[in-house]
């Protein structure tokens, strides 16, 4: 479980769903930034999180960041919240991941992370550096966001962002539901009967949104 999974339970959100096995909790409508180095290659990625409203309004209430509850923060009630979700537990993989080919790209630890809250969202930015930049080639760079367990859903809802190359063309796919809903549903039914909240089906991939970055070979 990621240490902002822990910071929501904590927070109680976890018992506004019905009925309690409903999953995801949290929705995220996410967007990606691609940043190339001056080589040309792939050295790290912006992320972008906007929390639902109902989500927003938990963090900010129950962990005192608007404390008058005017939905307008201050600057110190802003630097309080900046940072919130990215103490994560050391096995987290910050719900990204990137692919180039079929091939896992290792990703840094957040860094250089903002927060804002504008009408009544949650908008926070983190950046994640390559472990190592790669160039692109034949096979696609492909960033996708998932939780694995699917507490949280996430929705790619902007255009991503390529900074450093302007020959590069960045596309949005998503999942194919009814075969996500389908390995749900299959999975759903070999659980049956154990606590699927301490234990849910590791469908997240299934519902995972991606973006598709092809660039001409060098």
């Amino acid at each position: 479980m990621g240490k902002f999974r822990s910071f929501v339970l904590a927070s109680g959100l976890a018992g506004l769903a019905a009925p309690a096995l409903a999953h995801p909790h949290v929705f995220i409508d996410a967007g990606v930034e691609l940043r190339f180095d001056g080589d040309g290659r792939l050295e790290a990625l912006r992320v972008v999180w906007v929390y639902d409203d109902l989500t927003s309004l938990m963090i900010l209430a129950d962990r005192g960041f608007d404390p008058d509850g005017d939905g307008a923060l201050t600057d110190e009630e802003t630097a309080r919240l900046s940072g919130f979700d990215m103490q994560w537990d050391a096995g987290f993989a910050g719900d990204t991941y990137l692919l180039h080919g079929d091939q896992p790209v290792e990703l840094g630890r957040p860094q250089d992370w903002t927060a804002r809250v504008v009408e009544g969202r949650i908008i926070t930015t983190h950046l994640r550096a390559l472990e190592a930049p790669v160039a692109p080639g034949a096979a696609p760079l492909v960033v996708q966001v998932y939780d694995p367990g699917y507490y949280t859903a996430y929705a790619i809802s902007a255009e991503p962002v390529i900074r450093g190359r302007d020959d590069c063309l960045a596309e949005v796919f998503g999942p194919d539901l009814e075969a996500a809903q389908a390995a749900l549903q299959a999975a759903m039914q070999e659980l049956s009967g154990l606590d699927l909240e301490q234990g849910f089906p590791a469908v997240g991939q299934t519902y995972a949104e991606e973006v598709r970055l092809t660039c001409p070979s060098q």
